[in-house]
């Protein structure tokens, strides 16, 4: 298993690591690789299809009625130099 060494770190962080180790009953080492564990299990749940993300959120609300967007070719942008 690997090591690793933060150097340079704030006293007010340090102090409220000890303080949050100590309310779960565990080393600071401890700690923080529980904070690193959880930091890193939720940013791979993050990713994904942004559709459904956006799905997930509305659909318990009762979901959007949106209008149907019109086939056909994308029309030229307003000119604002005239």
């Amino acid at each position: 298993m690997g090591s690793i060494l933060i150097r340079k770190v704030n006293e007010h962080l340090k102090r409220r690591l000890r303080l949050r180790a100590a309310k779960h009953g565990c080393s600071m080492e401890d700690e923080a690789r529980n904070i690193l564990r959880a930091a890193l299990a939720s940013e791979a749940q993050t990713r994904g299809n942004l559709y459904e993300s956006i799905r997930k959120r509305i659909e318990p609300l009762g979901g959007v009625e949106l209008p149907a967007f019109p086939d056909g070719p994308i029309p030229e942008p307003p000119k604002f130099d005239e």
